[in-house]
């Protein structure tokens, strides 16, 4: 019949936990303390965009496995093994509020001392999944423990979803991290995640603390590798070279690999800005120090800038009054409605407080960027019609719809047929296409590509290649 599970908070983490516990035959209950979200839920209506979650909640609902509801002691009686999944969100000094998780550990000491003896057959087992600061485990058992005297194991296990892939990362996971206090957690948790390792990837048992900083050193890892791109094609830039190239070199030699090696406009999204600020925060609590985080997160925040300042010296400066600006992309990546911490979002308020008019379009986080940015981004129902007397078009996501677009749409709409393309989207053909209809093209890493009938030397410098160009910008 399964274990039975309650899953805290019906964010991104907890409904995808939740949701894919229950399709393996568990019971499952998600509890929320956001009576409108849980109705939705009730209905079949997921409160986040992911591929193929909407299916599998109601699949699971119809069932019987997937249950929702805003009743604590329900939720708490019912769970064998409680997993808390609620927001760390960044506070003013980069480090992870707590209170939500705290609030959680509060009504579960609440919930474990209202139970008799009959109920609690084995001590409930109580999960931090949520992305949380080394330490936090113990600061959780404490607060339960000051609400009751009943007995609880403490575990660990960190989430590693990526946004747009979570049902795939959930189901086939690299490995599973489990963080236990107590010899008799492991087997419990072993038997749990059993259906989604399957083909043999390793179930990490480790301590707590492990645990907890395994998490933030995976984004930490991932946020620096960008960062580091990204900051290598700047130099591209400065001194002719192309980024493509640069990397296709590089990423041949096995030590490195080719992942998240791609530049752009910087990271964005709910967890590595926020899990590199708290690596940061956690070293200021102590007697260490970290400088390479910290270059890494000033470093993402300046390539939005720089990327914007790009669109802005093309037309001659800090004004572009009157200058409809088309946006390709709000999400901070494709698969999703995340607009966190988004490039796109820093961008557009940018070239907003410019003067520039915006119209834009995304396949799924229209409604989350109108809801933070009001009337002052117009939107289009498809990204074609964005392009219609545009000044400029600036592609911010690399949703796969933009990647193949008719050159001739750019020019015989837009008022001047210039893209600004901060993911690199096209190969060379489609950019061979576009300089021979006339487009002048920005991208990320390479050279200002301007449309003319000569093409053949157009994205080369003018000066002897053994020489490096001198420095375009500093």
């Amino acid at each position: 019949m399964g274990m039975k599970i309650t899953v805290v908070g019906t964010g991104y983490v907890g409904l995808v936990t939740g949701t894919c516990f229950a399709n393996a035959g568990n019971n499952v209950i998600c509890l929320d303390v956001d009576e409108n979200k849980i109705e939705k839920l009730k209905n079949g209506i997921s409160p986040i965009y992911e591929p193929g979650l909407d299916e599998l909640i109601t699949r699971n609902t119809k069932a019987g496995r997937l249950k929702f509801t805003t009743d604590m002691e329900w939720a708490y009686s019912e769970g064998d093994i409680v997993f808390i999944c609620v927001g760390t969100p960044c506070s003013e000094d980069g480090s992870a509020n707590l209170g939500y998780i705290l609030g959680a550990a509060r009504d579960i000491g609440d919930a474990i001392e209202r139970l008799d003896a009959k109920t609690i057959e084995t001590s409930k087992i109580v999960i931090v999944k949520s992305t949380v600061p080394v330490g936090t485990n113990v600061l959780v058992s404490s607060e339960i423990q000051r609400h009751t005297k009943k007995p609880f194991r403490m575990a660990s296990n960190p989430e590693f979803l990526k946004e747009g892939a979570a049902l795939n990362d959930f189901n086939k996971p690299d490995r599973v991290v489990l963080g236990v206090s107590h010899p008799s957690t492991s087997p419990v948790l072993h038997e749990l995640y059993a259906p989604f390792v399957r083909q043999g990837n390793p179930i990490f048992v480790m301590d707590i603390p492990s645990a907890e900083m395994v998490k933030y050193a995976s984004n930490a890892m991932l946020a620096t590798k960008i960062s580091f791109i990204n900051e290598i094609a700047n130099l591209c830039e400065s001194y002719g070279a192309d980024i493509g190239e640069v990397r296709r070199g590089m990423c041949s030699d096995r030590r490195i690999g080719n992942q998240f090696l791609y530049p752009g406009v910087g990271y964005g999204g709910s967890c590595f800005p926020k899990d590199v600020q708290a690596c940061v925060s956690m070293g200021r609590q102590t007697r260490g120090s970290t400088p390479l985080l910290s270059a890494v997160h000033e470093v993402n925040q300046r390539q939005r800038q720089l990327f914007s300042t790009k669109i802005l010296d093309h037309f001659g400066g800090h004004d572009v009054s009157g200058k409809r600006i088309a946006i390709w992309g709000i999400a901070f990546k494709q698969g999703t409605d995340d607009i966190r911490e988004a490039p796109s979002i820093s961008i557009m308020s940018r070239l907003m407080d410019r003067g520039a008019e915006i119209v834009a379009y995304d396949p799924v986080a229209a409604d989350n960027c109108k809801e933070k940015m009001g009337d002052r981004v117009q939107f289009c129902d498809n990204p074609v019609d964005c392009l219609d007397d545009a000044d400029a078009l600036v592609i911010c996501t690399e949703w796969g719809e933009f990647q193949h677009p008719d050159p001739e749409e750019f020019v015989s709409r837009m008022r001047s047929p210039v893209i600004f393309d901060g993911r690199n989207l096209f190969n060379e053909y489609k950019l061979q296409s576009f300089m021979e209809a006339g487009i002048t093209y920005y991208s990320v890493g390479r050279n200002v590509m301007t449309g003319n009938t000569n093409t053949s030397d157009s994205n080369t410098p003018d000066t002897d290649p053994a020489t490096p160009m001198a420095p375009a910008r500093t």
